[in-house]
């Protein structure tokens, strides 16, 4: 398949190859590669709880519904699991690959277990520290010895301030690639602050506040509307029908994966996580809003409007209704508008912060060679070359240009 490398533009190289410190030693056991979900050993279901336990991203019912209704037939996926001390679960890296290659051009690109609808990626891992470098250091040193080799692994979309995106620079570096950095989405998020929804909505800007109140009151006189909050149950169908009718009908092009998001809302209904939010005008679903709330985190997913209904505000004020539910009924402690830049989350929004993606290049295979000098650079392949040849020529010494 044919791989489009990261904007240069956007792209800040992160420095070369492997001659830093702190590789992994040749004691730790090697990663174990597993082909699916269902293969993974029981223990290691753990991580999941674990990793999970605050961010809804890291779940098994998250990769669960992915892996069934959002990948390509081409596509497989790859599961590096390291196990430590008493074989307990030390960590593992959800990955994917195509299974075939179209020209020698292409890329065999190893890349997370994530796509457009990942709003955050992250290694499944226990502990911290030199124990979190340790583990995922084997486990890439696993994905470098792999043959044939990987020409390009990318990893997104990360935390760029988080121990594991510096550790997987780090970790990539130490086994002989190439790394670039590059910014993949801004994030904007509001703190809560123990605030109810009547003490935040006094912070948003007097235009929006405006608006959803004469509007909100505009429609409650006619009568014409009714607003839900489904959470499963009985309901749930008809909520996905009314969800799925809403969208076609609004300016949003048609999902690739049709159908990831009805298999999104019955995991997160089975999870508890469900708020599915439906305003009906004149008995016709006008606008859908889907939130997810887990880990004290209120998650706003997907939300369209039918532009027939647009001059009553209807997405507005089902904002609104759901931001209400999350701070008072659900009490979170945050709420996050996860991927974009859109202007209208600023007015909803108090705080940004970004989510980058890790693009390691191969100078051991000619297509990943190829891809280091086109993208990154002439010299970066040089260092790299001389890195790789270091432990095999002891003859040149460390500063040589050879």
């Amino acid at each position: 398949m044919s791989v489009p490398l990261a904007n240069t533009e956007e792209q800040t190289p992160v420095a070369t190859p492997a001659d830093s410190p702190a590789r992994v030693a040749d004691a730790h056991p090697n990663a174990r590669v597993y082909s699916g979900l269902d293969e993974l050993p029981d223990c290691f279901q753990n991580l999941f709880q674990e990793s999970g336990r605050e961010n809804f991203f890291l779940t098994l019912p998250w990769f669960r519904n992915f892996v069934q209704t959002a990948m390509a037939p081409e596509d497989r996926v790859r599961i590096y699991a390291k196990a430590g001390a008493h074989a307990t679960p030390a960590g593992m890296l959800l990955m994917r690959c195509t299974s075939h290659s179209n020209s020698f051009s292409s890329l065999k690109k190893l890349e997370s277990l994530s796509n457009y609808y990942s709003c955050f990626y992250a290694p499944h891992f226990s502990g911290s520290g030199s124990e979190l470098r340790s583990n995922l250091r084997a486990i890439v040193k696993e994905i470098a010895q792999e043959k044939p080799r990987w020409d390009a692994v990318e990893i997104k979309p990360l935390a760029v301030e988080s121990r594991e995106f510096t550790e997987l620079v780090g970790a990539f570096k130490a086994a002989g690639f190439i790394v670039q950095t590059f910014f993949s989405f801004g994030n904007w998020y509001l703190p809560v602050n123990d605030r109810t929804f009547a003490q935040y909505s006094e912070s948003l800007p007097s235009v929006l506040k405006n608006t959803l109140s004469r509007k909100r009151k505009k429609l409650e006189k006619t009568g014409r509307a009714k607003i839900e909050i489904v959470t499963g149950g009985p309901g749930l169908d008809p909520a996905i029908d009314a969800y799925m009718k809403v969208y076609l009908s609004s300016w949003k092009q048609p999902e690739p994966y049709p159908h990831f998001v009805p298999g999104l809302i019955r995991s997160c209904a089975a999870m508890g996580a469900l708020r599915l939010g439906i305003i009906h005008v004149d008995g016709e679903p006008a606008a859908a809003q889907l939130w997810i709330v887990h880990g004290g985190n209120a998650l706003i997913y997907k939300l369209a409007y039918d532009e027939r209904f647009a001059d009553l505000s209807v997405g507005t004020i089902l904002s609104a209704t759901l931001f209400q539910h999350a701070l008072d009924v659900d009490k979170v402690t945050e709420v996050d508008y996860l991927s974009g830049d859109d202007a209208y989350k600023k007015d909803w929004m108090s705080k940004r912060r970004e989510r980058w993606g890790i693009l390691a290049l191969n100078p051991r295979t000619p297509r990943g060679a190829l891809a280091i000098a086109r993208h990154v650079g002439g010299r970066a392949l040089k260092r790299a070359a001389v890195a790789l040849a270091r432990p095999f020529r002891h003859d040149i010494p460390r500063n040589s240009t050879a």
